[in-house]
This record gives structure tokens, sequence and C-alpha cells, in this order.
């Protein structure tokens, strides 16, 4: 017998074997001549365990059938929920400080090559001890330029839901993920985040807010550790670090996606009953 028609009968023999049709074929060449018997009778079958076929003399032993497909347990759902922890920056520095951190990262950083394009970094904005912080991706065109965030078209928005919120934007601490303006305002790559996201956690570990708001899929998946979609998770409240964290939609967003807006206000809201806010004003419709 051929190679390829041996391997082919060696498999089905297997899978009739897994189901349970077997013994009925014995290994010869297992067998020693001192095991048969002088007139030439077959090797005596070894009497069975209990709840086990019997085996016979000198054949490998047979493999434990596995369960059926019917009686296999269905898979869990496949979800990887987001991580708890920051595995880009593990541990706070002792004494740290807003301060250490934006001399850290120097007024010319050029720790990826975001800094190539830039015209300013853009650092943060608003209370150093504030109870809430928002989290955005990165500076557009306007950020870039005044190095503020957040103070285009989406900052706006933005200012309209924190005082919507009954707070002051003065009151709340506005950041980014990277701190330099990508190209043509697209999404911070892999490498970029990698590299500034460390200075990102180190101005949360020194504010230590109550809550963290996430602000687009680029926050989220950054803070949260995971690919996965914001849209899975969105609304939903994670602990990190001591702090509270929820994500929501970007203010961008809402400007190209004004239906939205309805489902930032509940986020927002859910925001408001952790800190204890109540509304000073109509949540923006426009």
């Amino acid at each position: 017998m051929d190679q390829n028609k041996r391997s082919r009968a060696e498999a089905w023999l297997r899978y009739a074997d897994d189901l349970g049709l077997g013994p009925y074929y014995r290994d010869r060449a297992a067998l020693q001549p001192a095991e048969q018997s002088s007139s030439g009778a077959p090797p005596e079958i070894s009497a069975p365990a209990p709840n086990s076929s019997p085996t016979l003399a000198g054949a490998a032993p047979r493999r434990a059938p596995e369960p059926s497909r019917a009686q296999r347990p269905a898979p869990a759902p496949v979800f990887i929920p987001p991580a708890t922890g920051a595995s880009l920056f593990e541990e706070r520095i002792e004494g740290d400080t807003l301060d250490r951190v934006r001399a850290d990262i120097g007024p010319n950083c050029t720790r990826c090559k975001l800094h190539k394009a830039r015209t300013n970094i853009v650092f943060g904005v608003g209370n150093p001890k504030a109870h809430l912080v928002f989290v955005g991706e990165g500076p557009g065109r306007d950020e870039d330029e005044q190095g503020e965030p957040f103070v285009g078209r989406a900052g706006k928005l933005l200012t309209q839901m924190i005082e919507a919120m009954g707070l002051r934007r003065q009151d709340v601490y506005i950041c980014n993920v990277v701190k330099c303006r990508p190209p043509e305002n697209r999404l911070p790559e892999k490498d970029e985040i990698a590299t500034c996201s460390p200075f990102l956690l180190r101005q949360l570990g020194v504010i230590q807010p109550k809550v963290i708001c996430c602000l687009g899929s680029c926050s989220a998946q950054t803070m949260l550790n995971t690919n996965q979609g914001i849209s899975r998770f969105r609304g939903e409240w994670f602990d990190y670090r001591g702090s509270k964290l929820i994500a929501t939609y970007h203010p961008a967003y809402l400007l190209r996606n004004p239906a939205a807006k309805g489902e930032v206000w509940k986020d927002l809201q859910k925001v408001m009953a952790v800190l204890g806010l109540e509304p000073k004003r109509k949540p923006p419709s426009t």
C-alpha cells in the first residue's frame, strides 16, 4: 500500500476508533512469536475494565472517544473586554506634576514623526484638580495654531456640552492622546500613540479625576487597551486606576452626525449622576 493510501486508511481507522466502533483489527507487527500459542491460535483478548471495550493483546492502546458534536458545549461568545489597567505606563512617578510632565515632553519634542509638521505642542488645559477629564485623540488645525485642545468647531461644541452639564470649561481638564497634530487631521498611528500616550497617562495620574470621559474611538481604544469599535462599549462604565471611565462619541463626529447628540447626552447624564451634577441648560441640539 502506498503512503498516501496508508495515511488515508489510518485516518479513517482513527475516526472510527474515536466513534467507539473498534476494536476490529490488530497490530500484527506488534505481536511477538512468543505471544502466539503452539497451536497457532490468536493471542488472548485481555479482560476488559469496567465500562470499557475489550483490547486486543499487543495492540496499541485506543484513545478515549471524544464527545460528539451534539455533546460538546456551545462556545462562549467571543468578546474581549477592554482592559482596566494601563499597559503603556504601569507605574506613577512619585511627586509627579503637570509642570514636570510638560517639561519632560519639552518644547521641541521629536520622539515621533508628528513633530515634522506641527506648529505647537498641545499639552492640555483646565483645572489640574478637576473631577472630570475629557480625553480626545489629537489636535486639529486650530488647536495646532493656538496650542490649546478643542478650540475649533468641535471644541466649541464640547464647551456647549460641558456648560449643559452645569460646569464651565475651566472646571474640567481637557487633553488628547497625542500632543501634536496628525497630518490632514488623520487618526494617530499606533507607533505615535505608543510614543506619546505615556505622557497622557502621567497627566491622568497627577490629576486623579473621579471620571475620565473618552471622546471617540482612538481615545477609548488607547485608554482601554482594546481594538473594539466604540459602539461595543459606548456609555458603559469601567474602572481605571481609581477613576471611573466612560466613552462616548467625539464632538467632530456629532458635527457630521447630529442625530447622535441624544446618545451622547445620555452618556453625559451618567457622568453627571456620578459627579452629583444638575444640568443648568439644555444640551446643544444643533
